[in-house]
């Protein structure tokens, strides 16, 4: 429904600020009109040119990366902030690292416009609200960083959520599928992902959306990397919710050591089901107590600088 007071200079700016997402693809102009072998072949072509245009901002991923890891350890935490798709995939990145790497609300906590509500419903005119984004993020404070998610790059809900965010003098960090973002020149770190014109213009669930999940993905994966939440490439901070998760402890524990599955099996119980602490244990040739000091010690960050406390590796 067109706004009654939306006037025809408003209505210019918003056609000359408008994201490539908003352009037509001149390559599928004629997708209604093909079978769907050819619909599908259309899709995923564009798809394919995703994973490029992620990689060619990898060094502004890994700036965001540094300001990630350099927050957390100073105790404060990461705030995903977004609406719609981009709101939601935020959501998503945030509550899959409880069960991978064990860490919930304390380091990372995402922000929808609309609420939990909007993970179903879209919310009429939350995207719009400032004044709703700057109360969103009210907790933030100076050691966090605030990550806004919007494909357009001019959401006026995030625009609410960095303002707090510098005010409060916390790092920001943008993360648009427009190259001429107009909330670019306001953060610390902007990602801008040019996937294009979508397939369907404006569907920014497609391509823009995918290359949101490959950012978040790598850039909290990274975080975790960087703060030992990983022992070489193994999960070692999942948690055991479900039989399938209490199998993989299991078998990381084997990946690591070499050793047989009853033997980690019973090293894991001794530990009363301590992943790094059974992990030290078989690594170290320690008993629990020993290990679990280890983990401890001053400084420590990680299940290598335990092995290097107690002779296994040496120090970093």
């Amino acid at each position: 429904m067109t706004d009654p007071t939306t006037t025809t200079e408003d209505w210019h700016d918003l056609l000359r600020l408008a994201s490539p997402t908003e352009e037509r693809n001149p390559r599928t102009t004629d997708v209604d009109l093909l079978p769907t072998a050819d619909v599908v072949r259309r899709i995923t072509d564009e798809d394919a040119t995703v994973a490029d245009a992620v990689r060619a901002q990898r060094d502004r991923i890994a700036e965001a990366v540094d300001l990630a890891v350099e927050a957390l350890r100073a105790g404060g935490r990461v705030h995903y902030v977004g609406s719609g798709t981009s709101g939601r995939l935020g959501v998503l990145d945030a509550v899959e690292l409880l069960p991978t790497y064990g860490v919930g609300e304390e380091w990372f906590v995402a922000h929808l416009a609309g609420g939990v509500g909007a993970m179903m419903l879209a919310v009429e005119g939350a995207e719009d609200d400032v004044e709703l984004g700057r109360r969103d993020v009210d907790a933030v404070g100076p050691h966090d960083v605030v990550v806004g998610l919007a494909a357009s790059g001019r959401t006026p809900y995030v625009r609410g959520a960095l303002d707090v965010a510098r005010e409060r003098g916390a790092r920001t960090v943008l993360v648009s599928a427009n190259p001429h973002a107009t909330l670019a020149p306001g953060v610390d770190v902007a990602i801008l992902v040019d996937t294009g014109p979508e397939v369907v213009t404006g569907s920014t669930r497609m391509k823009a959306a995918t290359a949101q999940k490959l950012v978040l993905n790598t850039f909290s994966t990274a975080t975790m990397i960087r703060l030992g939440k990983t022992y070489s490439n193994l999960m070692i901070d999942v948690r055991p919710t479900n039989q399938k998760l209490r199998a993989r402890i299991v078998r990381m524990l084997v990946q690591a050591t070499g050793l047989e599955p009853e033997a980690c099996e019973d090293v894991l119980h001794a530990a009363d089901g301590e992943v790094h602490v059974a992990l030290v244990m078989l690594l170290a040739g320690a008993d629990v107590d020993a290990a679990r000091d280890a983990l401890r010690g001053d400084g420590v960050a990680g299940v290598r600088d335990a092995l290097a406390r107690l002779g296994a590796l040496p120090a970093r």
